[in-house]
């Protein structure tokens, strides 16, 4: 049965890398949070000034509730900041504001990897709902029709695995950006540049450990249905 069997060490190996990506980021961001950037520039600050620089007059910088809630909105145009960024001065809030602004500028030049992930949401969203319930329902059938949905679920969840792994070009490059843009204007010294990217870096650990953990349970799904064949 998909409930209890054997794979289930491949479904608590992907919780221990996320929960561990997780957990060094929080510490990370935590450690970073509380030193000040030389120029005492708010997240809301360093946002703006990157984006007038790099003649984003149309995208906007917004607070938003919540803790590491940042993210950016291509439909809005809006770069958004949470409580740990909008109105700090600490390095990894400007530091987060940055890797926000450098979807923004993904965006402006319409940069293929951030196009391809964006056309996928839907299959990626339809994917994580419906692969498990799809294969769990091939298990209680029988015959063509068994192997035909179980098959359909496995294609489903892959277009959700197949996101993620688009993900991380998208966030690497967002990162990239962020650090050659803070280091080139000098809203950060070279000496603050270094913490600024084991910020970026832990962040983008978070992106790596959910393709991990997603490809697990695929592996996961694949061998399930596997040894029902056999």
């Amino acid at each position: 049965m998909i409930f209890y069997d054997s794979t289930y060490i491949l479904i608590i190996l992907g919780a221990i890398i996320t929960l561990a990506a997780q957990a060094k980021l929080t510490s990370t961001f935590s450690k970073y949070s509380t030193i000040r950037n030389a120029r005492g520039l708010t997240g809301k600050e360093v946002a703006e000034q990157i984006l007038r620089s790099q003649g984003l007059y149309d995208v906007t910088v917004r607070y938003v509730p919540g803790n590491l809630s940042d993210h950016y909105d291509p439909s809005s145009k809006t770069v958004n900041l949470s409580d740990a960024t909008y109105n700090k001065t600490s390095i990894a809030a400007v530091g987060v504001a940055a890797h926000e602004c450098g979807h923004a500028l993904q965006h402006d030049e319409n940069y293929v990897p951030l196009q391809m992930r964006t056309l996928i949401v839907p299959v990626a969203r339809f994917g994580s709902m419906a692969a498990v319930p799809l294969i769990i329902l091939g298990m209680f059938l029988s015959g063509t029709t068994s192997q035909l949905i179980i098959q359909l679920g496995i294609i489903a969840f892959l277009g959700a695995v197949i996101f993620q792994v688009v993900t991380l070009p998208v966030e690497y490059n967002a990162s990239n950006r962020a650090v050659d843009i803070l280091e080139s204007s000098g809203i950060l010294s070279s000496s603050e540049i270094p913490a600024t990217k084991t910020v970026l870096n832990a962040a983008a650990l978070t992106y790596v450990a959910a393709v991990a953990a997603s490809l697990l349970q695929l592996l996961r799904l694949v061998l399930i249905t596997s040894n029902r064949n056999e």
